[in-house]
């Protein structure tokens, strides 16, 4: 009996070592299968990621991604398109080796969702928008009012802070990136919350927008704040996502964006889709 307890237990050590293994050489896996996946929640967001008419892939985290695949030495990239709200648990359970879907690294999501990110390649921060016809002129005339997110990003939390001081009414949070300016559109809100680079490109397509005040750069909710206050990043940093059982490859993501900055890639990149600006070149503290 106690023999077969104690083959039973090998057999799981054995088992766990076996993926443990597995799981610790996540980059040799990529370059064995030739192909390396990314989450992605962004689809359809200018500047970010959209699909033209041929199905290929446009904007410039595509053109980050594919940089990132050369350096590596993964010949193919592939999205798999989800909601935002999926991004974390499907990279944990493996339905994706990376996220690359404008994501800032947060202290919750390190510590509280247990993922691992990469340094920032595009730092972001908020406006507060409006149609050009509102009624609203200040950032005072949103009390009350009803303010449109993105469920789960850095700009619902932007958004729930002004409601939590009293200088809005209510939030509601979507699960993409387009529905809260739809929503501005049809009356169902006030006032939009987003990034500066969603915001450019809902400028093209929409053509009645102004933006109130001054930009609002990300804020970490309090029970997080002394830990954000620790992290080597500007908080809005938007980094790849990683499983925490995988340093080696993230490791190999930082050389690469490195090698981006050193040659000049990143910010040629971002000046191609009209977002790099001088605060672009430092995103750590």
């Amino acid at each position: 009996m106690k023999l077969a307890m104690k083959l039973t237990a090998l057999a799981a050590l054995v088992s766990l070592s076996v993926v443990s293994g597995a799981q610790a050489d996540c980059l040799s896996d990529i370059k064995k299968a030739g192909v390396i996946t990314a989450g992605n929640g962004l689809l359809g967001t200018k500047p970010f990621v959209w699909k033209n008419e041929d199905g290929s892939y446009g904007g410039m985290e595509w053109e980050i991604f594919q940089e990132l695949g050369k350096r590596l030495g993964v010949p193919k990239q592939e999205y798999v398109i989800t909601e935002w709200t999926s991004l974390i648990p499907g990279l944990k359970v493996g339905r994706w080796d990376i996220i690359l879907s404008g994501m800032a690294a947060t202290q919750e999501r390190v510590q509280g969702a247990g993922i691992s990110f990469s340094t920032p390649y595009f730092l972001l921060y908020d406006y507060v928008i409006v149609k050009k016809d509102s009624p609203i002129k200040t950032l005072d005339d949103l009390k009350g009012k009803t303010l449109a997110s993105t469920l789960g990003t850095m700009d619902s939390i932007n958004a729930h802070v002004l409601v939590d001081a009293g200088k809005a009414g209510k939030v509601l949070d979507f699960n993409d990136f387009g529905s809260p300016f739809s929503a501005l559109r049809n009356g169902q809100a006030d006032a939009v919350v987003m990034d500066q680079a969603t915001l450019l490109a809902q400028e093209e397509t929409m053509g009645d927008l102004r933006t109130l005040g001054e930009p609002l750069y990300y804020k970490s909710k309090p029970e997080w704040a002394a830990a954000e206050e620790k992290a080597p990043y500007i908080l809005g940093g938007t980094s790849v996502g990683v499983r925490k059982e995988c340093p080696e490859l993230l490791a190999a993501i930082n050389e690469a964006l490195a090698s981006m900055d050193a040659d000049g890639t990143r910010k040629a990149i971002l000046s191609k889709y009209h977002v790099w600006a001088p605060y672009q070149e430092k995103m750590l503290k």
